[in-house]
């Protein structure tokens, strides 16, 4: 089963997002905070991570960062997921390593 890391901080969109995935199929972890998500990638080494990149405490570039750097988690796709849509941002998440960029509001469809 593929396994997702989700990290995000509002409570009601990693509610909406882990349903949507476990009903496809998924396993989906969660984390709320930077140290978190670096954390808890660690220890369950996830296929797949969808990082919001507006988190407390490490923002999601410098998780990205970080989690490029540890044994085992520097091929998993990084997915940015965020509100923040300025000119800049994208590439901001690309260069920190992510994969690729979803902006918010998630269109669940």
């Amino acid at each position: 089963m593929t396994k997702i890391l989700y990290v995000e901080d509002d409570l009601a969109s990693q509610r909406l997002v882990q349903r949507i995935l476990t009903a496809e199929g998924f396993e989906v972890v969660l984390a709320d905070n930077g140290l978190g998500a670096i954390e808890m990638a660690r220890r369950e080494k996830p296929d797949l991570i969808l990082m919001d990149i507006n988190i407390s405490g490490l923002d999601g570039y410098e998780v990205t960062t970080r989690l490029r750097t540890i044994e085992g988690l520097g091929e998993a796709p990084i997915i940015a997921v965020t509100a923040a849509t300025l000119r800049g941002d994208r590439e901001r998440a690309l260069v920190a390593g992510c994969n690729g960029y979803i902006p918010k509001p998630i269109d669940v469809d």
